[in-house]
């Protein structure tokens, strides 16, 4: 069996998949020549980079599975797979504890201007007296999603000091120092709100949640392009309403939005969250593992 590898794949991934006997080919391919190039493959593994729609689906005539390296699958149509018969693995927690890092690291950088004064030092300038931070200890962190990442950030901050309030759609059973609370309870008393949900059909925070929002609140976005209503961040930020907002992914991937990115009162990164040697190792180890698993079958 053969499988097609387009987003790449850790070592100790790719070890997994030879000692199985599995046929493996790492290429990345654009859509057109991946409806092209699929048949030829019995599954394939992706990333984020890559998509799979219906028509990648339909031409996969040989395919036995779907895998995504990672969490998210809103890059594959999962449900129409499934309406096929065709299994769609993932790693839903192999890179949480990255994903929860950087969201940490977004709320450093804005607390202490580590956008703003990593710019100006390059240029020459000395703006020490124009750089004056707060302390995260005592912010109120308001969580939105407590699943796997929301759980790691709610620890990472009660160990700061911060008091932690979190919203999610399902019930929620915790022995964490949170309060759990309703969305607009959370929207009216966080001074940073952390979001940590899948792909929706539109976005949850537009100028209408904003406005429910502290004054000045920070606004952290390291989950899923779409989740935050990028125009209404622009203008929020430019009104001063939105304090400072920490991005990690986009709307539209790698085009993202220039205009917010330039913005000063931002910390951005480009969609980094799994970005580490542990994560991809993890991810690697895991998928293939599943892979090979599913294929035994």
């Amino acid at each position: 069996m053969k499988i097609l590898i387009s987003d790449g794949l850790s070592n100790n991934g790719q070890k997994i998949l030879e000692d199985s006997g599995l046929d493996f080919h790492i290429e990345h391919y654009d859509l057109e020549n991946l409806i092209k190039e699929i048949p030829n493959y019995d599954g394939i593994i992706v990333r984020s980079a890559t998509k799979v729609p219906k028509e990648v689906i339909d031409a996969g005539k040989n395919l036995k599975l779907i895998a995504r390296a990672g969490t998210g699958i809103d890059n594959i149509d999962h449900v129409y797979a499934k309406s096929k018969g065709l299994p769609v693995l993932n790693t839903p927690t192999a890179n949480s504890a990255s994903a929860a890092e950087l969201t940490i690291a977004h709320i450093f950088a804005l607390a202490r201007f580590l956008n703003k004064s990593n710019i100006s030092m390059r240029e020459g300038k000395w703006l020490k007296k124009s750089y004056k931070g707060f302390e995260v200890n005592g912010k109120k962190l308001g969580i939105i999603g407590f699943g796997t990442i929301g759980k790691i950030v709610a620890e990472k901050a009660i160990a700061l000091g911060m008091k932690v309030i979190v919203n999610d759609v399902a019930d929620i059973k915790t022995d964490l120092n949170v309060e759990v609370a309703s969305l607009n309870k959370l929207y009216a008393e966080a001074e940073i709100i952390t979001i940590h949900l899948p792909k929706l059909d539109k976005p949850l925070i537009d100028n209408a949640a904003i406005k429910k929002m502290k004054d000045g609140v920070y606004l952290i976005n390291c989950a899923r392009g779409g989740l935050i209503d990028e125009r209404a961040l622009l203008d929020n930020l430019n009104s001063g309403k939105v304090a400072g907002a920490g991005i990690d992914v986009w709307v539209n991937e790698p085009d993202f939005n220039i205009e917010l990115a330039k913005h000063p009162n931002v910390s951005i990164t480009p969609h980094i969250g799994a970005a580490t040697v542990q994560a991809s190792n993890r991810v690697g180890i895991q998928i293939a593992k599943k892979v090979v698993k599913e294929l035994k079958k």
